[in-house]
């Protein structure tokens, strides 16, 4: 059988700035999920490979991207406005890379949060659902919901894949967060992983079968939509 085929990309944002992007494409894809990487990992970190090549096992065409200051080789996160804008440009080249396909938005952490807000201040064209890959809520060590606040403008389905032990997310927050969004906020939570969905050992699981039921449990849910 065929292997997905697999392309660098580079997306125009804005006054000059391009990033690199890559998109994968299993054999008779169903979907295409448009995924973001974390605040300090970029597009070919281990983790986001290992997600969009189980993605694609599982049938579901991913674009990963860079943000300018990941691409640029700096630490300091770009302002929300240029990572809208680079989360618009992402989506809008997916789209016309794969227009039969039924598109979802998000990633991990930053980046799914940087989504999030780029999808409430204004609708991502064609995108039909966001998942988030571990919804940072708030700092470590600083439990607080206000970083939610723009979820409540956010009108299409979302799927929340959260650890039990998310120091960034610490689950008597995030469980009313999305619960006060209704039946378009579906919370899937992940027993003993952290905010990287790593467990501990004395969980008798591993990593490796965590992902393989993160992505299950997104699969399921993209084929919802």
């Amino acid at each position: 059988m065929a292997g997905p085929s697999a392309g660098a990309l580079r997306l125009a944002i804005t006054d000059g700035i391009e990033v690199g992007a890559l998109l994968e494409t299993p054999p008779g894809a169903r979907a295409c999920y448009v995924l973001a990487h974390g605040a300090g990992a970029g597009m070919q970190h281990r983790s986001m490979a290992a997600v969009a090549q189980g993605l694609a096992a599982r049938g579901i065409a991913t674009l990963r991207y860079q943000f300018p200051y990941m691409e640029q080789g700096k630490r300091r996160p770009d302002p929300p406005p240029l990572c809208h804008a680079t989360v618009r440009a992402a989506v809008a080249q997916a789209a016309r890379r794969l227009p039969e396909l039924k598109l979802i938005a998000g990633g991990r952490s930053f980046g799914g949060r940087m989504t999030s807000q780029a999808q409430a201040l204004e609708p991502l064209a064609g995108v039909r659902g966001l998942a988030f890959l571990g919804f940072p809520l708030h700092p470590a060590g600083a439990p607080s919901d206000t970083r939610a606040a723009h979820l409540a403008r956010v009108s299409i389905p979302m799927l929340f894949l959260s650890g039990t032990r998310d120091a960034l997310a610490e689950r008597a927050l995030l469980e009313p967060v999305v619960a006060r969004l209704g039946p378009r906020a579906t919370l899937s939570l992940i027993e003993d992983a952290d905010h990287s969905f790593h467990v501990p050992a004395r969980s008798g699981r591993s990593d490796a079968g965590v992902l393989e039921e993160v992505l299950e449990r997104l699969t399921a849910w993209i084929d919802t939509l």
